[in-house]
Formats: C-alpha cells, sequence, structure tokens
C-alpha cells in the first residue's frame, strides 16, 4: 500500500465522518461511490468496503458475506477509513450543531442529488495501487 493510497483512504474517512457527524450521510451515501471513483471498486466492492468500515460490531456479518461471496474487500483499507472517520464524524458533528436546521435538511438534499447525479451519469471508475 502506497503512501498516496493511505491518504486518499484517510481522506475518504474524514469525508465520511465528517459528513455523518454534520449532515447525517457517511456510509452508502459517501464511502460507496468515492470507493468506486478513486478506488477502483465495483459496486460490490464499494458496499462491502462500507460495511467494513461500521464493522465493529454491526455488519460485521454482512461484510464478511460480500467478501465469502468473491467481491475482495481491503480489511486494511477499511480500518484506515474507519480510524479517520471517528475523527471527522467528531468534527462534523461540532459543525452540525451551529448550523440551522432548515439549511442543514437542504445540504443534505443537495449532497443526496449530486452523488445521485454522478452515480447515474457519470459513474467511471479510477484505481489506486
Amino acid at each position: 500500500m502506497t503512501l498516496s493510497t493511505v491518504l486518499l483512504l484517510l481522506l475518504i474517512g474524514i469525508l465520511a465522518g465528517v459528513l455523518s457527524g454534520s449532515v447525517g450521510v457517511g456510509g452508502g451515501v459517501i464511502m460507496v461511490p468515492l470507493a468506486i471513483w478513486f478506488l477502483g471498486y465495483s459496486q460490490h466492492q464499494a458496499q462491502g468496503m462500507s460495511l467494513a468500515v461500521l464493522a465493529v460490531p454491526v455488519t460485521f456479518l454482512a461484510a464478511y458475506t460480500y467478501h465469502k461471496n468473491g467481491h475482495t474487500l481491503d480489511w486494511r483499507y477499511a480500518l484506515i477509513i474507519a480510524a479517520a472517520f471517528v475523527v471527522g464524524g467528531y468534527f462534523g458533528s461540532k459543525i452540525a450543531v451551529n448550523i440551522n436546521q432548515q439549511m442543514l435538511k437542504k445540504i443534505f438534499g443537495v449532497i443526496l442529488i449530486i452523488v445521485a447525479i454522478k452515480m447515474i451519469f457519470f459513474s467511471s471508475a479510477k484505481g489506486v495501487s
């Protein structure tokens, strides 16, 4: 695993954590698309990665099912993202408590729309080594 890969994984974890803490999105809405776009993961791998990040203890069996059925998971990647997610979640929640509820709803909606448009119309994958 290269330094640039570790930095990318940390960035994904922090971004997912900040958005999770601030607007309640992270796993499926943030980590899955970023794993597809920047890590070159398939949809199954990305979903497995998202589950693996949240594996302790809630979704471990679900992530393991993806892994067992041939959708390779790099557990090291999941652990790095998970550690960064904790940090990002803390700072995201600090931001959210200072944002008006109506504005927070609008931010959440815009994030969902942007991700949906990107996933539907521009789903090219880029891999890292």
